[in-house]
């Protein structure tokens, strides 16, 4: 908010309350306990728990195991609502459900596995009827409608969430909090005494230009792509902590990028950034070829369908370089793209953004001596985080489109993190605010856009789960308003958006950035 509090109230019964802080808003809402939202969980349940007493011993334990998932869930539902890990865990037991059910149709006969299939899918669709019910409207942004379609998508994005609960939202309790915590409070006061918590621009030290990066040319889902690497050259400022750790990282120490080109004249360029969990260059071209193919064309190499994700060809006819985030795909630590940038060691946050502004604005320094007529910079969650931050670091962009970006990573902490282990690492000192006053230096709302206002767009998605609309509506207000384009849907519906990406060409186009 700007100022003041807001306060709002969901659920008309005299239920018992929860409280909500989110960024200076206060959301109190009364928890819809015994609700009939929670029967499809309940049902499917009893239905896979009822289906194992008919089968076998060890047939019977895919069924029990699901069966009991889904019941509990149901249960704590009608009874304990408040957790969101609930509908998650829900979700995703009925999805593996539904996909362990067509294994039955031969085991329990066709009529009995469509039941359980049935069931399966019922369960995550209550799941996500349930978070959408326990959603408190955020003020500023279009309240979603509670229809059958929007709790499907709901429960897609629950099921991702269910899958991350494995992830990076917790911590182990082997001191490693303790360490995290004292990094927190030493970047901190470093941050502090070198003036750049109030002047977070100066954290970022203009890199040298790229110049002649090695390229080779592969074929990749149905494009010639040129991926290029690079030495990044990058390394966190002496003294400051997690810098030994971040330097131990040696598949970041290389560049990575991947350039759909157009042969002839010079064109426009776009930097488009993959979100998190992203990077590998069949997936990222896939998402971003539609901004690449002339309008009503096949790809420039005649291979392959360009635009078949968001919303088909875009017709605008650009370069398109796609930067490779640190940690993510061949520039990842582990067998997950992604691991190790979001979480609570927050230090990795700041330095993965630090470099990821380092890299591209090397890269910007290339696509600019490859006779780039104009550039501009979109990209999606995390990417969305990452061009917003761009926009605020990198001279003379035509336009910026952060599409359902994150605005503060404190808050997916708070979003995201197990309740209980917040607990406990708040009163052994996690402090969320002493953190997002750290993360200024890599907070796209503590630096002001250079990118013409004009050539400004946001979207977000009103029922999103995994960023918050509130982080979309601050970033929109953080650049002074420029076009918005909120969709009835959630964080993984965006690619069939029409009105979404209609505004995105308009704005691209508009702004100049147009073959």
């Amino acid at each position: 908010m700007r100022r003041g509090t807001t306060v709002s109230l969901v659920s008309r019964r005299p239920l018992p309350r929860l409280t909500l802080a989110v960024h200076g808003e206060i959301f109190l809402f009364v928890q819809p306990r015994w609700s009939i939202g929670s029967l499809p969980s309940l049902i499917a349940g009893f239905v896979w728990l009822l289906e194992s007493t008919t089968v076998g011993p060890l047939a019977a334990v895919p069924l029990w195991v699901i069966g009991a998932v889904l019941l509990a869930a149901g249960v704590s539902q009608l009874a304990w609502p408040g957790d969101r890990r609930i509908n998650q865990a829900g979700a995703l037991a009925g999805a593996l459900g539904a996909i362990v059910s067509l294994a039955y149709f031969w085991v329990v006969g066709p009529l009995a596995g469509l039941l359980l299939l049935l069931a399966a899918l019922a369960g995550t669709w209550g799941a996500g009827r349930m978070a959408l019910q326990l959603e408190p409207h955020v003020e500023g942004v279009p309240t979603p409608r509670p229809t059958f379609k929007l709790a499907a998508k709901v429960a897609v994005d629950d099921l991702i969430l269910g899958l991350e609960q494995f992830q990076s939202t917790g911590f182990a309790l082997d001191g490693s909090i303790e360490r995290i915590i004292g990094e927190v409070d030493c970047a901190h006061a470093l941050f502090e005494s070198r003036g750049l918590i109030d002047n977070p621009e100066a954290y970022h030290t203009r890199p040298p230009d790229l110049i002649d990066p090695e390229i080779r040319v592969e074929e990749i889902a149905g494009h010639r792509v040129e991926i290029l690497r690079f030495e990044s050259g990058y390394a966190p400022a002496e003294g400051e902590p997690g810098r030994e750790r971040w330097m131990g990282y040696d598949p970041c120490r290389e560049g990575w990028a991947y350039v759909l080109r157009h042969e002839g004249p010079p064109r426009p360029w776009l930097i488009a950034t993959n979100g998190y969990r992203m990077g590998h260059a069949r997936v990222d071209v896939s998402l971003f070829d539609r901004f690449h193919a002339d309008g009503g064309s096949r790809s420039s190499s005649g291979m392959g369908a360009p635009g078949a994700r968001m919303g088909g060809p875009s017709g605008l006819g650009l370069n398109v370089l796609i930067p490779v985030l640190p940690l993510h795909g061949p520039r990842r630590i582990s067998w997950h793209s992604g691991s190790g940038f979001l979480g609570v060691d927050v230090m990795n946050t700041v330095h993965g953004e630090a470099q990821a502004m380092w890299d591209m604005r090397r890269l910007l320094s290339w696509v600019w001596s490859q006779d780039a007529p104009a550039v501009g910079a979109f990209g999606l969650s995390l990417g969305g985080y990452t061009t917003a931050l761009f926009a605020s670091l990198a001279e003379d962009l035509t336009c910026a489109v952060p599409g359902i970006p994150v605005a503060e990573v404190s808050r997916l902490l708070q979003q995201h993190g197990s309740p209980q282990q917040l607990r406990y690492a708040e009163s052994i000192g996690f402090d969320l605010a002493r953190i997002r006053e750290m993360m200024r230096v890599v907070s796209p709302l503590a630096l002001r856009p250079q990118v013409p206002h004009a050539g400004r767009m946001i979207f977000g998605a009103t029922a999103d789960r995994l960023v918050s609309p509130d982080q979309v509506r601050d970033l929109w207000r953080h650049w002074e308003e420029p076009e918005i384009v909120w969709y009835e849907g959630t964080h993984v519906t965006f690619q069939n958006e029409r009105a979404v990406w209609s505004a995105v060409d308009r704005t691209m186009r508009e702004s100049g950035l147009s073959a």
